[in-house]
């Protein structure tokens, strides 16, 4: 087990996800999936999750309702061995739902933020930020309590001696207001996909979004899907190939559990080149299963199923 501590704060949501769906939906009218799975959602959770289930002690500062869905996340949290001793609950607010309609490698989501949105700055325990190696965040735009706050939660996870990741995650409203000049020199590991770094830079290649960001961003990771996974760091860019399989089931947290397994690698000392094929390797696991968290119960499974479906000895 990896002995070096990660702090992930950001959204808490369950994700209900519809598969094998007959049509496209159309207003007025009903379609038929012919399955259904509830599952832990949210991106930061699922990079929670992952990254326990691969060895790294990880704990979770958020907010969820007091309802049946926000029993739910703790209960599947404590599943993974994640340390929810920091999660709110709230009387007030209900938990996160996302509603997922999956096709093959695309899906079309609808979320009610609830509780996730009210998370504010006061909420993070900056005076036990010592006791942890390193912090991360997702989707930056569904959190609209720690906005305003982003640049000192980083600064301050950096001044304390914490190592930092961000994936802000898609901007529903597309309008991409992210103060990343402020918050960027901050964050060690910035990890978009390709289509959130072009739409945030407003280019149309990633060496433009990376000419836009290169005055202020560290390291750049930026996932491609089946494409893989490119680096890019004061100028000079890296690529790592995918892992491509013919168990496909979905691609609910691909990303994220990319994320994970890149960190996870990171923090054991490894270089970038190797952290990109970790992360290449958990993002195409975790579409061996339904949901987000399905292909990660524990290490010695993730290595069997690496072994078994990838032929990727670990």
């Amino acid at each position: 087990m990896n002995n070096k501590k990660v702090l992930v704060t950001g959204e808490l949501n369950v994700d209900i996800l519809f598969n094998e769906i007959s049509s496209f939906p159309v207003i007025g009218q009903e379609i038929l999936a012919d399955k259904m799975t509830l599952a832990l959602g949210s991106s930061s959770a699922i990079f929670a999750a992952n990254l326990s289930s691969l060895g790294t002690v990880t704990s979770f500062c958020g907010m969820v309702g007091k309802d049946l869905f926000g029993d739910f996340i703790l209960s599947e949290l404590h599943r993974k061995q994640v340390d929810t001793s920091l999660i709110s609950s709230s009387e007030k607010y209900q938990t996160g739902v996302t509603v997922v309609l999956n096709y093959l490698q695309d899906r079309a989501n609808v979320t009610h933020c609830g509780a996730m949105e009210h998370l504010v700055v006061d909420n993070i325990p900056f005076d036990r930020f010592p006791d942890f190696s390193h912090l991360h965040l997702s989707s930056y735009f569904l959190q609209k309590g720690l906005q305003k706050d982003i640049v000192r939660l980083f600064k301050t996870a950096r001044d304390k001696g914490l190592s930092t990741s961000l994936d802000i995650q898609w901007d529903p409203a597309n309008e991409w207001h992210f103060p990343y000049q402020e918050c960027l020199p901050y964050v060690d590991f910035f990890m978009p996909n390709e289509a959130e770094i072009l739409a945030l830079t407003h280019t149309e290649q990633l060496d433009g979004a990376f000419q836009v960001l290169d005055a202020f961003a560290n390291t750049i990771i930026v996932k491609r899907g089946i494409s893989g996974a490119t680096a890019y760091h004061k100028g000079e860019s890296l690529h790592a190939a995918p892992y491509l399989h013919d168990h496909f089931v979905d691609a609910i947290g691909a990303g994220d559990s990319f994320n994970a397994g890149f960190i996870n690698s990171h923090l054991q000392g490894k270089p970038l080149y190797d952290n990109l094929l970790a992360g290449n390797l958990a993002g195409a696991i975790s579409t061996t299963a339904a949901g987000g968290t399905g292909a990660f119960a524990d290490f010695p499974s993730y290595r069997e199923k690496a072994n078994r479906m990838l032929n990727v000895k670990i």
